[in-house]
């Protein structure tokens, strides 16, 4: 598809690194016992951009931060990975970052009551919702245990508090169901924790592992923060456009269901717009799409009504340019790092947020 060959277009100056993080997440989604490894192995159809892994090796390499692996680095298993001190982990900590995004992918898909992940079932479909919330405490539990057999704790401390941000995220959000009056500033910050949160910790260790904060110089520091802004607008830009997608997407190509913040109560940035500018009676009318009972039932359920009953349309379009601003702003953090392949696939990632349909 097109938009899988940009993609590859835009991570080819890290192909070799993308590649050691996924023998990496192959050693790692392994399990002795014959239920969990039965799940893994579903769950391991989920793979999808793999943004978040590729944004530490892009951001490593526009950073110069690439330590040179040994001669007879050893590859597989993580635990191997990290037995040289001298051996570049990047690609570890890459995989360590994709291995996070899939516990929060396979708890979201119980919290949004999903049916299908990446064109197949999700794990609470397949199986239920217990064994999809257990499944998800292993993967962070293996996560974190694997992050400690790095050389350094950076990856442990940087990702466990991208972590409970997500939660605290999520947890906001899930108070906030059908509040209509949201401040667009509240829905931004919600967003940002749910998405932009694990961007910015990923292009943050990028440019800063293995060195804490205390170790590295003014200007290592100051790129770490500059990545981390440059991936958490990012991430707020993504999230953004998922909300769209989830309005106006096609289910084929998104490859999950639409319609599922609308079901689920969340009233998401661009019905946040729409709502803030429509009369009394269109208000009404979208609250009734988001309340009434039996809607879930009926055609194209809750959101073919909320179609019928406003024009989501400025809406979208606002949410858009708010996306495009912030790939802008995201952009604009970039400048202190030296042109080059590295730098110019992290500017135009921005462009790939922005134009994506899945």
């Amino acid at each position: 598809m097109a938009r899988d060959s940009q993609l590859a277009a835009l991570v080819a100056p890290i192909q070799g690194g993308l590649e050691r993080m996924r023998d990496v997440l192959v050693e790692s989604l392994r399990s002795d016992v014959p239920a969990v490894s039965d799940m893994l192995d579903h769950i391991g159809r989920f793979r999808g951009k793999q943004l978040r892994g590729a944004l530490v090796l892009l951001s490593a390499s526009a950073a110069e931060n690439t330590p040179a692996p040994p001669a007879a680095a050893p590859r597989g298993a993580l635990e191997q990975e990290a037995a040289a001190p001298n051996a570049d982990e990047m690609p570890a900590v890459a995989a360590i970052v994709e291995m996070l995004h899939l516990a929060t992918l396979v708890h979201d898909d119980v919290l949004d009551g999903a049916v299908k992940r990446r064109r197949v079932a999700s794990v609470n479909r397949r199986w239920d919702n217990q064994v999809a919330v257990l499944l998800g405490d292993f993967l962070y539990s293996r996560t974190f245990y694997i992050s400690t057999t790095l050389s350094s704790r950076l990856a442990s401390q940087l990702l466990s508090k991208a972590t409970e941000e997500i939660c605290a995220g999520e947890i906001e959000q899930a108070a906030g169901r059908f509040d209509f009056d949201m401040p667009l500033s509240r829905a931004e910050r919600i967003a940002t924790a749910k998405t932009g949160a694990l961007y910015g910790a990923a292009c943050e260790l990028g440019a800063s592992y293995p060195r804490r904060e205390a170790e590295a110089s003014y200007g290592e520091a100051r790129c770490g923060a500059a990545l981390r802004a440059y991936g958490r607008e990012l991430g707020l830009a993504f999230q953004i456009v998922d909300d769209v997608l989830d309005l106006e997407g096609d289910e084929e190509v998104v490859g999950k269901g639409v319609g599922a913040d609308v079901a689920d109560g969340k009233v998401t940035w661009p019905v946040l717009h729409v709502y803030a500018s429509a009369s009394p009676g269109v208000r009404a009318a979208i609250r009734d799409a988001y309340t009434l009972p039996g809607l879930d039932e009926a055609p194209g359920g809750r959101l073919a009504r909320l179609h019928r009953v406003c024009d989501l349309a400025p809406g979208v379009k606002a949410a858009l340019a708010r996306a495009e601003s912030l790939v802008a702003s995201s952009r604009a953090r970039l400048t202190s790092l030296r042109p080059g392949p590295a730098h110019a696939a992290l500017e135009a990632l921005g462009d790939y947020v922005l134009q994506r349909s899945w």
